[in-house]
């Protein structure tokens, strides 16, 4: 089905794609149903398919610079002279002549001012950072996090700060890279209005400010963290939330009861994959199921996803895909049915998600280790 670009929407300016004989369009940004004139065919521009691929990778690649320029100079209502947080970055800028070969952006939202906040994300986003340093390698100088606890404005996790972060992460990246996105947060959906979803929703992050700037949609995700991917240079995604699945957009989930790929290409034929590099993602839960909080053995709560994956990964000296997976399973598996068990007490209610493994190119995931 065909999909075409009309004028801006009258309420907030931004562009917004349109089905062809469509009489209403909504607004993903402003969040209004627009009622389309009955002429409006006339006024509708078709263009081939990978050219509007092309065209929508310019104004994400536009949108994004004006936003991050649009918050240049702006201070956050906090006062940061008197916190006596301390920061997770490297206290200087973040090297830029010299980079290395691995790198990470590792992003908790705790919505500290909204009614559903969230108290673990912090803990996961420290948990994954001494995982990258003490098992893999890491050097703290090119670990970027973003947390409400960072004194520094920048590291806020807003969605100008997030988007620039990951421009950073994937940015002139080179053979040999090893880069990692971890997310622990909200996540929603949305309508899909451009026919790359096979249940017709979009999924998406939230940004601390999401409710003033709008939510960080899985199209942009993969359009700034996915597509630039060159020759041998990998991206892990990891992301703690909810309604996680494909947030991605990768062309191949992995059917962990079939042990088969299944094919995710969306049914528009827009190409998800990237220039030459491998992404995967390890996903909290399906696209329709919500992700858990855990409450682990110090009293402190972790996404249900991300403290068994520390753990696991710290124990294991190369566990692979499949077998990270299998263990994980089996955590929930004692989590959910084993009463008595001291995991029960991590938990403060049954676990129903499934962790989902999703990539832009299949593999056997009981052969292929995993190396962050």
């Amino acid at each position: 089905m065909e999909y075409t670009t009309i004028l801006s929407c009258p309420r907030c300016s931004k562009t917004v794609r349109v089905k062809k004989k469509s009489r209403s369009i909504y607004c993903s940004t402003c969040k209004s149903l627009v009622s389309l004139p009955d002429d409006c065919e006339q006024q509708l521009i078709q263009a081939p398919r990978p050219q509007q691929q092309q065209q929508r990778r310019h104004h994400i690649r536009c949108s994004v610079a004006h936003l991050i320029n649009k918050t240049q100079g702006i201070s956050i209502s906090r006062d940061y002279s008197s916190t006596s947080a301390e920061s997770l970055n490297f206290p200087v800028e973040f090297p830029l002549g010299r980079r290395s070969k691995k790198r990470a952006v590792l992003c908790g939202v705790s919505y500290k001012n909204w009614k559903y906040n969230l108290k673990g994300t912090v803990n996961d986003v420290k948990n994954i950072r001494d995982l990258l340093m003490s098992k893999y390698g890491y050097p703290k100088e090119y670990i970027r996090v973003l947390t409400e606890e960072e004194p520094d404005p920048r590291y806020i996790p807003a969605k100008a700060n997030i988007l620039s972060s990951l421009i950073w992460l994937v940015g002139d990246n080179k053979p040999g890279d090893s880069l990692v996105f971890f997310y622990s947060g909200h996540g929603l959906q949305q309508p899909d209005f451009e026919n790359d979803e096979h249940d017709g929703l979009d999924e998406t992050i939230c940004p601390s400010d999401f409710w003033k700037e709008g939510m960080i949609v899985d199209n942009d995700l993969n359009s700034i963290l996915v597509y630039p991917l060159k020759n041998d240079v990998k991206l892990h995604a990891i992301f703690d939330s909810c309604h996680s699945g494909t947030i991605l957009d990768l062309p191949h989930m992995y059917d962990r009861k079939k042990k088969r790929w299944i094919d995710n290409k969306p049914p528009s034929g827009d190409y998800k994959g990237t220039v030459g590099g491998l992404a995967i993602t390890i996903s909290a839960c399906t696209d329709g199921e919500k992700a858990s909080d855990s409450t682990a053995f110090t009293g402190k709560m972790n996404g249900a996803l991300t403290y068994p994956l520390v753990d696991l990964l710290k124990k294991f000296p190369g566990p692979t895909y499949g077998d990270l997976f299998d263990l994980m399973e089996d955590t929930f598996y004692k989590v959910n049915y084993q009463g008595g068990n001291i995991l029960k007490k991590m938990f403060s209610s049954k676990l129903s998600q499934t962790p989902l493994l999703s990539s832009s190119e299949e593999f056997d995931p009981y052969k292929i280790h995993i190396e962050l």
